[in-house]
């Protein structure tokens, strides 16, 4: 009996709960509930069929007015037709945009801005600096083993450093900008006020916008100076074994100009800065590039989406909708890639001895050369050694 009782007792509060998961929405005349606007506002999928149907489509005289009511047509019946994009309407204005009266997708594209790409952004770069500082606390700066020979090996032309401090200083400052643009409102506002925000907002804008064009230009010629040296080969693989001499001290395995390393950093660069000019491009002009929608239609050819989810990628999107997709994709890939530069940074300034001079003066002392880039270092040496063809013997 007690266990009938307490049965009875679970199936009697457990009702309520069911009826809250699946509330009646005939009850409100269609209109969604609080617990339909929570759920979206989750992230999670609203059963709409009900609201998307109820619009009075089939009267047409219904539709007759300014969003007014003849027949048996409301104005929510009408605003829902609006929204589901099944309302058959026209606008004195012309552009992209102007039949999009309506479009919820924001939602979405606000709650993982603020929530997910903001917080993981920020763990990974706190996470790639701590391991920076806890690779420091180990091996400490890694010095020049040898006695410096005082001679100097020119290892980068004025030209090549011309190109790496453009783009590197247009990606700092794209960097800062970015983050400030992506997560300012949070700590500035509280601090300065929203006016102040507004003002700084807009400045970090107009400098973003404009530096941008710096570092998409300075990719041309950094790949084709580059790209020659940064292709794999054998010694990036002896190189990759010992983790290029970082852990163990006096270890120094051969390299040429650019060894694994650097390869990984001018290979993501690349990569990674075409993907994040071209969807920056895409947010500069927004109703003249589109990236996504025709992106999707290729994936959705090849049937990989709807094998791997189940179903085929949405391949008609509304400029909006393209310009959500393009931030999102511009900030996550920021990430990535402020994440690598960091460690670049690391590596090139203060954790090694003599690094900083190949962007500086260009030349690097012959034992720096040959501790750290020996093939390439024995090739230099041969060249100079070499005495030339033409040349009269000495007397």
């Amino acid at each position: 009996m007690r266990a009938i009782l307490w049965l009875v007792m679970c199936v009697a509060l457990a009702l309520p709960a069911v009826a809250q998961q699946t509330p009646d929405r005939s009850a409100t005349g269609g209109a969604q509930t609080l617990e339909d606007i929570m759920a979206r506002q989750r992230g999670e999928t609203v059963d709409d069929a009900d609201r998307r149907d109820a619009t009075g489509q089939g009267n047409v005289e219904a539709l007759i007015g300014q969003l007014g009511t003849r027949g048996v047509a409301s104005d929510a019946e009408v605003f829902r037709a609006l929204r589901y994009g099944s309302a058959d309407t026209t606008t004195t204005a012309r552009g992209p945009t102007t039949n999009l009266l309506i479009q919820d997708s924001g939602m979405t594209w606000l709650s993982f801005r603020e929530g997910p790409l903001t917080k993981y952004g920020f763990l990974y770069l706190g996470g790639m600096i701590l391991v920076i500082a806890i690779f420091y606390a180990y091996r400490g700066k890694i010095m020049i083993a040898g006695p410096k020979t005082g001679r100097k090996i020119v290892r980068f032309a004025s030209f090549e450093r011309f190109c790496h401090w453009v783009m590197g200083v247009s990606f700092i400052v794209l960097g800062l900008t970015g983050l400030f643009l992506v997560a300012g409102r949070a700590f500035i506002i509280p601090w300065l006020g929203h006016e102040a925000f507004a003002s700084i907002a807009s400045a970090g804008k107009w400098v973003h916008n404009n530096v941008s064009w710096a570092f998409m230009l300075s990719l041309v010629p950094v790949f084709f100076l580059w790209v020659h040296h940064n292709i794999p080969n054998r010694t990036d693989i002896k190189w990759m074994a010992q983790a290029g001499g970082l852990f163990s001290e006096g270890v120094h395995p051969p390299a040429k100009k650019f060894n694994a390393g650097q390869k990984v950093i001018f290979w993501s660069v690349i990569v990674l800065g075409v993907a994040i000019s071209a969807t920056g491009l895409a947010l500069l002009f927004p109703f003249e590039i589109a990236i996504f929608e025709p992106l999707f239609s290729v994936a959705n050819v090849t049937g990989l989406p709807k094998l791997i989810s189940g179903a085929p990628l949405q391949d008609v999107l509304s400029p909006y909708q393209e310009m959500q997709l393009a931030q999102i994709w511009h900030a996550g890939i920021a990430f990535v890639f402020i994440g690598i530069i960091i460690a670049h940074i690391y590596l090139g300034s203060f954790g090694m001895e003599g690094a900083i001079e190949t962007m500086g003066s260009g030349e690097v002392d012959e034992q720096w050369a040959k501790e750290h880039h020996s093939i390439w270092y024995e090739k230099e040496m041969a060249k100079k050694n070499a005495a030339p063809e033409q040349a009269n013997p000495a007397e």
